[in-house]
């Protein structure tokens, strides 16, 4: 079984429903047969390389509000991202922009498939939320992707230019397609559309239903004129 998720390096609810989905799958039986690829969402397109402003101002100067309603935005899902055993700091986090990450996470499934990509998936995540690095930067980047097992020679040679980036909109023309206008955003192996970070039980749920109908029960009709070791209907 394949799961589809569409996320942001950057975004919040992505990380906390990543730690929603493994919690499902580890209490899912067949969780050993369930591969999961990542695909490319920008939250934030016209964010710049170099920072120039801290998350709280973008949001209080998105939102309304200034600095402080910012920071009460991200204390709030600080709070929420804690429950899931995630030490946010946001607070020190910079908007960034993720074209280069997201461009690097397809050449991770180039290069190792869905294992290597989803390691370095992690490690972005982690970089931006519990290390407040800068997900833009080439150095920062390089240092990740290597970590995860890609090829510095390669990773070098993507950075310096624009491959991937038709891919990364494609993902982001295909969740569009879906009817997604925001993410988290999950495919259940191509039948159920999940969005947002649910529940970890509404992930099992939504597990169990579409394991379900892969080997389908036998629907038994009828039941009278049998034999068996005790006789035969007569």
């Amino acid at each position: 079984m394949r799961i589809d998720i569409w996320s942001d390096v950057v975004c919040p609810w992505c990380y906390i429903g990543k730690r929603r989905l493994e919690s499902a799958l580890a209490d899912f039986p067949h969780a050993d047969q369930v591969e999961v690829v990542w695909h490319s969402y920008q939250l934030d397109p016209g964010a710049p390389s170099e920072p120039t402003e801290s998350v709280a101002e973008h949001l209080g100067r998105k939102y309304g509000g200034g600095p402080t309603a910012g920071s009460q935005m991200i204390d709030r899902v600080e709070a929420v991202a804690a429950e899931e055993g995630l030490v946010y700091r946001l607070h020190q986090a910079q908007r960034a922009n993720t074209v280069d990450a997201h461009r690097l996470l397809h050449l991770a499934f180039d290069q190792g498939g869905p294992a290597t990509q989803g390691r370095l998936k992690e490690s972005l995540l982690a970089a931006y939320f519990v290390e407040a690095r800068n997900v833009a930067d080439h150095d920062v980047l390089r240092k990740l992707a290597t970590g995860a097992g890609l090829d510095p020679t390669r990773v070098d040679e993507v950075l310096a230019g624009d491959a991937y980036a038709a891919e990364v909109q494609a993902d982001i023309d295909r969740a569009h397609a879906y009817g997604s206008s925001g993410v988290p955003f999950f495919v259940i192996d191509g039948r159920y559309g999940v969005s947002g970070a649910q529940p970890a039980e509404a992930f099992g749920d939504v597990l169990r239903r579409a394991w379900s109908e892969r080997e389908p029960s036998l629907q038994m009709v009828g039941g009278d004129d049998v034999c068996g070791p005790d006789g035969c209907d007569v």
